[in-house]
């Protein structure tokens, strides 16, 4: 079986191809949308709206529309390696602070100051899985004793 630091590595460099495939789509679609800009200008300074420039944008839309969808899944996909990375991170936390809990002979402290807790809240806040849905997507219910995090776009 791979140890937890083997499998982050892996994910880690899974997540870099991720963002270098981002990137290229970004730098793929990016000529499309200059190409939108530059027929927006020509229609503006022809002040006229042709069946050729409608025809025109209609593709070069369409082409926007697919290239956005394509980036936004490659983005899904290095959510979902973050998340993966994350919880790796935090059993990695759990097991080691067992160990030490495990280890000491002095028995737990009752009460914890405020600020203590307020850390604790903050890490487990940290550790809440992120859900991006798609438009008019509902929420899947809940997983694993987690609340999901909503993110509206």
């Amino acid at each position: 079986m791979m140890s937890a630091d083997t499998k982050i590595a892996e994910l880690l460099t899974e997540l870099h191809q991720l963002i270098k495939q981002t990137q290229e789509e970004r730098s793929r679609s990016e000529h499309n949308l200059l190409n939108i800009q530059k027929t927006h200008e020509r229609m503006q300074t022809e002040n006229k709206t042709s069946p050729y420039y409608r025809t025109k944008l209609r593709g070069l839309y369409t082409t926007a529309k697919a290239d956005a969808e394509a980036e936004c899944s490659i983005l899904r996909r290095a959510l979902d390696k973050i998340a993966e990375i994350k919880s790796l991170q935090e059993e990695r936390r759990i097991a080691a602070k067992s160990a030490r809990v495990q280890s000491d002979n002095d028995p737990p402290r009752k009460t914890m100051r405020r600020g203590v807790l307020m850390t604790l809240l903050q890490q487990s806040a940290m550790t809440l899985p992120l859900w991006i849905g798609k438009p008019g997507e509902r929420c899947p219910e809940h997983r694993d004793g987690f609340h999901w995090v909503l993110l509206h776009h």
